[in-house]
């Protein structure tokens, strides 16, 4: 006998319409009253048909992924894969699927918003990026559509609802983690210009050396693609100074582990030449030889909290937009900047 809301409605000991409520996911219903009803529903092996809601509702149930460039070539980094795990266990919890735009170029990748927007193909959109002047965002605010950005957004950043980390103030914090070592010469290997990561990362390094009296040095700032190459590109290109940094800042583990496979390649030891701080924490930092200190910034809580944004935007239980969620981070410190334990960046300046 095929299960009806009537039935979830009795044995949960509410009303039928508080049932197809809880499938909406509405606001108005209270957490404990959701688990009661979802708990019924999965004790009766009830399961709502999304096709007709969606139907009825004019909604896809679908969420659309805006990646920063092919998606093929992006995955290689484990940042993402790991933010997509936030985002899938946010949207599975509330009953979304995902939809991925494959475009190469920022042209092709505004072409298949436009089509994911227009074509009705998704409720909202996560942009997984934040990037200069770029063309997808600025269609999505003209358009109006619900949309969310990963990473703080360059412009009117309180107009738009983004989740990201403080990356101003962690790239100060290892900056001065390494001062506090010791070191003078400094280095610092960022992304494109054009990333927002990029120059919060860098001007937090750029305070953390004024405030201790050093001055900024444009010879010891590389920029370079997140990948191992360009970590290897990078490195390269700064030890040629006429005096080389003793400690390098990577904004990406993944160009973290190109520097230190360059570094030993070139004879040199870490930490004892050149120490090395990163960012992201991804799972090979741990393994990286030697283990990689690297910023925790919880890559899966960014895509968990985005999404739980943007759905919030969908059912109108938040202003559409203006909304910012900032996730806490913490230095995870490793042999690479020469220290054995690991320690919270809070826990290290409390003895600085």
């Amino acid at each position: 006998m095929q299960i009806t809301i009537k039935d979830v409605a009795k044995h949960a000991n509410v009303a039928p319409s508080t049932v197809s409520r809880v499938i909406a996911n509405s606001p108005r219903i209270s957490q404990k009253t959701k688990e009661r009803v979802r708990s019924s529903m999965e004790e009766l092996g009830y399961h709502p048909n999304i096709h007709a809601r969606s139907l009825a509702n004019r909604s896809t149930q679908s969420i659309g992924l805006v990646m920063p460039s092919a998606a093929t070539k992006t995955l290689q980094n484990p940042f993402f894969p790991e933010v997509l795990r936030g985002i899938s266990t946010k949207a599975h919890q509330n009953g979304y699927s995902l939809y991925m735009t494959t475009g190469v170029t920022e042209e092709e990748v505004l072409s298949g918003v436009i089509e994911m927007v227009q074509g009705r193909r998704v409720d909202g959109v996560i942009v997984l990026y934040s990037r200069e002047d770029d063309q997808v965002v600025q269609y999505l605010r003209q358009t109006k559509f619900p949309f969310v950005v990963v990473g703080k957004p360059f412009g009117d950043a309180s107009s738009i609802t983004y989740v990201d980390t403080d990356n101003y103030l962690a790239g100060r914090e290892v900056t001065k983690h390494l001062y506090n070592l010791g070191h003078r010469r400094i280095a610092f290997i960022g992304g494109s210009d054009k990333l927002a990561v990029t120059q919060d990362r860098r001007n937090g390094y750029a305070t953390a050396l004024m405030e201790a009296g050093i001055p900024v040095c444009e010879d010891y700032i590389a920029r370079a693609e997140f990948m191992t190459k360009g970590g290897a590109m990078a490195v390269r290109e700064l030890l040629q100074n006429e005096e080389p940094p003793t400690a390098v800042v990577v904004s990406d583990d993944m160009m973290a582990l190109g520097v230190i496979s360059t570094l030993s390649e070139m004879g040199l030891k870490i930490p004892e030449d050149v120490a090395v701080v990163s960012f992201n924490n991804v799972y090979i930092a741990e393994h990286s030889n030697p283990p990689l200190t690297s910023v925790e910034i919880n890559i899966f809580g960014l895509g968990f909290e985005a999404t739980n944004c943007l759905i919030e935007q969908i059912s109108d239980s938040a202003p559409p937009y203006g909304k910012r969620v900032i996730v806490p981070h913490y230095l995870v410190v490793r042999q690479s900047c020469g220290q054995k334990d690991s320690k919270t960046v809070e826990t290290l300046e409390s003895n600085s």
